[in-house]
């Protein structure tokens, strides 16, 4: 039998992103792969993207994990980066163990994980050592993120932020003006691209198109998320048209 998986997040109220580009990565693996996919979301009030309405935000996300956890879902994620990366250095793996404790109080023993530790992992998967990266942020959010990558030992040689402070606009972006965004971005010697540091700022249709012209990987965090959750879930991370993390190329690292 065909094996269904059910994939939980836990999304920001005001994000209309996660729930299609995650969904779509793996709706186009189904098309080459037997494994199928169902997505359960729990959501935490958020409109503005700024540290005290994140701050807000992320004490929600213990009762989002008691909800998916109800659900039996066999992943779970948080779907905001910067929620987490905003916090300090490393925050991502204090969330990580909060939330796997509400889930198997709640009797699931799915494996828990963020997009921020997603973004990590999957650069250093790549084996990436300096990269360059947009986000939607005001600058001193994108700041904090820069900070926050380069904590774990990967350079981040330019950054352009579009300082969009409403989500729901964020989510509304042309995902293809990124194709003209990224030449204004100092790509020289670096060894990936990440398209899209944030979770609600589409990216998808262009993540391929963009690679194929800087003959380098180019990533977002939701690209990452999926490279994470099939590792979490014992399944060959694929997808097509999803740039080279997702393309089979790059082995699944192994846990220290």
């Amino acid at each position: 039998m065909t094996r269904t998986f059910r994939i939980g997040q836990i999304v920001p109220s005001s994000n209309t992103t996660m729930e299609t580009e995650i969904p779509a990565m793996l709706r186009a693996r189904e098309a080459l792969h037997p494994e199928r996919f169902t997505f359960h979301s729990s959501r935490m009030r958020m409109h503005k993207v700024t540290k005290e309405e994140l701050e807000a935000m992320n004490k929600e996300g213990l009762r989002c994990a008691a909800e998916l956890a109800d659900a039996r879902v066999d992943v779970m994620s948080t779907a905001c980066l910067v929620a987490i990366m905003a916090m300090g250095r490393g925050y991502h793996r204090e969330v990580e163990r909060d939330l796997t404790a509400v889930a198997r109080a709640n009797q699931c023993l799915a494996p828990v994980m963020t997009s921020a530790g997603a973004l990590v992992h999957g650069l250093k998967t790549l084996g990436a050592k300096r990269i360059a990266l947009m986000a939607p942020y005001m600058r001193p959010l994108t700041d904090l993120v820069v900070d926050y990558v380069e904590h774990e030992g990967i350079e981040v040689q330019d950054s352009i932020c579009f300082e969009i402070p409403d989500n729901l606009e964020v989510g509304r972006r042309d995902p293809m003006q990124l194709v003209e965004d990224v030449r204004r971005l100092n790509t020289q010697g670096v060894d990936a691209v990440v398209l899209s540091a944030c979770v609600q700022m589409p990216s998808l249709p262009a993540i391929q198109i963009v690679e194929d012209a800087l003959g380098l990987p180019v990533i977002s965090t939701a690209v990452c998320t999926v490279r994470q959750m099939l590792e979490n879930l014992g399944l060959e991370p694929v997808a097509p048209g999803a740039g080279a993390l997702l393309s089979g190329k790059y082995p699944v690292l192994q846990k220290r």
